[in-house]
């Protein structure tokens, strides 16, 4: 809207047209996925236990209604965040999204190292804020617990792997697996070639995506499914005093996974869906100029 004054000076925002201003909002944009996202696991682990709302101080996951929590907290935050940055930037708000793009949708390969920059502060930041606001609640519970700066209270800011796994393959398999089928769907709603769906509605369907995941995967690995959401957190927790349990040699996993599945989740929608769209596409315009 044209009417809305600024709050830069005209020379000011003549620096905002181009890849500045992308990079403003893929960090805003990630900054609010983790302050929306962060936020709900914080309310479940420390704040409803500590606010006298479950049997117990240290009361979590007592049942499913927990999980949802979390699955839908995280659903609405990507939206969100989709939907606050999208016009600008195009939210990728992930390093894997980023990376696909560039493999598969001609993003320039140029871009890529300030988007992810940009990412991995803005989650920095947003896992900032919720530790500012939640920190009463998280001394609370580790002083009920009887712990301090363990992996309970860890899990708000990053993920760790469900204690069946007995090495790295089988959370490196689940966050290669969820990725792909986020980038999958992803680039189905994006692709203008498809009338499956109005592009209104794609910020909503992708957090919907996001629940999906969770609800069918969450459980082996925390679904990370994107490096910047689990690194810029759990970066910020071993400055915040997590140390080795932020650090741990399990860091890597929610890192590589995404990345790998990301380009394995456009490669499969090319090969599946995108190259029959555009076989359509140029049989089309052959019969109409014919």
């Amino acid at each position: 809207m044209t009417d809305v004054a600024p709050l830069r000076r005209p020379t000011a925002l003549n620096r905002l047209t181009g890849r500045r201003g992308d990079l403003l909002a893929e960090f805003f944009g990630t900054f609010l996925l983790i302050a929306l996202g962060d936020a709900c696991v914080a309310m479940a682990v420390a704040g409803l236990p500590g606010s006298g709302r479950t049997a117990g101080a240290t009361t979590i996951f007592q049942g499913s209604g927990d999980w949802l929590l979390i699955v839908w907290g995280w659903a609405f935050a990507v939206a969100f965040a989709v939907y606050v940055a999208g016009g600008v930037s195009g939210a990728h708000l992930n390093p894997a999204v980023t990376l696909a793009m560039a493999v598969r949708r001609r993003f320039p390969w140029r871009k890529v190292p300030g988007y992810w920059g940009a990412q991995l502060a803005g989650a920095f930041a947003g896992a900032a804020l919720v530790y500012a606001v939640y920190h009463p609640a998280i001394s609370a519970f580790e002083a009920a617990a009887g712990e301090s700066k363990g992996e309970t209270t860890f899990s708000i800011f990053a993920t760790v792997p469900a204690p069946y796994f007995s090495g790295w393959f089988g959370p490196l398999l689940d966050q290669v697996v969820g990725t792909a089928v986020l980038l999958a769907v992803v680039l189905a709603l994006i692709d203008a070639r498809s009338k499956a769906m109005s592009p209104k509605t794609g910020p909503l369907l992708i957090g919907f995506t996001v629940a999906a995941i969770g609800l069918s995967y969450g459980a082996n690995a925390g679904y990370a499914i994107n490096p910047a959401r689990d690194f810029g957190p759990r970066l910020f927790a071993f400055f915040a005093g997590w140390g080795d349990t932020a650090m741990s040699s399990y860091l890597w996993v929610p890192i590589v996974g995404p990345l790998v599945g990301g380009v394995l989740g456009a490669l499969l929608y090319d090969f599946f869906i995108g190259d029959v769209l555009h076989a359509r596409q140029v049989a089309e315009e052959k019969f109409t100029t014919s």
